[in-house]
């Protein structure tokens, strides 16, 4: 039963979010387009153009952080959105909602870090609105991006499309950018500093589909993690997943803070990173393309779809025992994004 009052576990992306979803948007605005419940919509135009189209807004705290700040973060979360869907991401919305008493020079700050995004991207920003609140009604300054995209006519890729056998890859390593914020909000220094993996990932995306014609599933493991995003594919697909510990790329200095802070990396936050789930006998050249990309170095294969257990994913630990990865329940970190 949906509760009386909304909490900060109804933006985690995990279970509770997930609910809301489920028992009182879906009722209200159900269609087979929204039901697919993927990164963006596909949208079917005239019946032979298909566009991808999607939504964000971004409240993350602090606006500047390494490795980027909320206006980069804001481009590239939609550009990435759409680039899911296996489209090419052309066009996108900014729409501004600012504190009253918001320093001009951060505002200023953000908007070129906008433009940097948008041309690195390869992105033009068409359409947008500004409004003003009064001081205490916002958190300084809160961004709304819209995107669209069009998607190659060979090209169908959903969250329904994980089969058995499919190879599993990460593009790279977890965790950056959600303890990126975290350190960030708690003053905390290390020796070896870690930033955000904020990125435009349709470059990379385009590199995956020239080399593959059999890429199932695409997504970017934001909120909630690659544990909670695993979990969504497995369900829409009805498939199930095994992953390999050992496999699971993570920097040192950001392991050593999810074990400082007690966050289970599968579950953080990631903002440049995406899951390709692509059948057996394409993975290696897959990987191949998505390595050569600048953002995909670290990049490797973590599990496969499995027929079995359906609706779950298993991890295999390095012990030799499994453990099931679940949904994330609460939220770990809220305003990462």
């Amino acid at each position: 039963m949906t509760p009386e009052l909304i909490s900060l576990d109804h933006g985690s992306g995990g279970k509770i979010a997930h609910r809301l979803t489920a028992e009182l948007l879906l009722p209200l605005f159900d269609n087979p387009i929204l039901s697919d419940l993927h990164d963006g919509a596909v949208l079917n135009l005239n019946g032979n153009t298909r566009v991808a189209f999607s939504t964000d807004t971004f409240t993350v705290t602090p606006l500047f952080f390494p490795g980027g700040d909320i206006g980069e973060l804001a481009v590239n979360g939609t550009v990435n959105d759409v680039a899911m869907c296996g489209a090419t991401p052309l066009f996108i919305s900014l729409a501004l909602i600012i504190e009253e008493g918001f320093p001009m020079a951060d505002l200023t700050r953000i908007l070129e870090s906008v433009n940097r995004a948008a041309n690195a991207a390869g992105v033009t920003v068409v359409t947008g609105d500004t409004k003003v609140v009064p001081k205490g009604a916002a958190d300084g300054l809160f961004i709304n991006t819209s995107g669209i995209g069009l998607i190659p006519e060979n090209v169908r890729i959903g969250s329904t499309g994980a089969q058995p056998g499919d190879k599993i890859i990460l593009s790279g390593t977890m965790a950056d950018h959600g303890m990126t914020i975290m350190t960030q909000r708690e003053g905390l220094t290390f020796d070896s500093a870690i930033e955000s993996d904020s990125a435009p990932l349709n470059h990379m995306v385009a590199k995956i589909l020239t080399a593959s014609p059999h890429v199932h599933v695409l997504r970017d493991p934001t909120r909630g993690g690659v544990g909670t995003t695993l979990n969504e594919i497995a369900e829409s697909s009805q498939a199930g997943i095994v992953l390999q510990e050992s496999r699971l790329p993570m920097h040192d200095a950001v392991a050593g803070v999810c074990e400082l802070l007690g966050f289970d990396p599968l579950y953080v936050a990631n903002e440049g990173k995406l899951l390709a789930f692509v059948a057996a006998e394409d993975a290696e050249a897959v990987l191949a393309a998505i390595q050569s990309d600048r953002y995909g170095r670290e990049a490797c294969i973590i599990g496969e779809v499995t027929a079995e257990h359906p609706n779950q994913v298993v991890l295999e630990t390095r012990i030799g025992g499994r453990r099931i990865v679940d949904m994330l329940t609460g939220e770990q970190l809220p305003r990462i994004c």
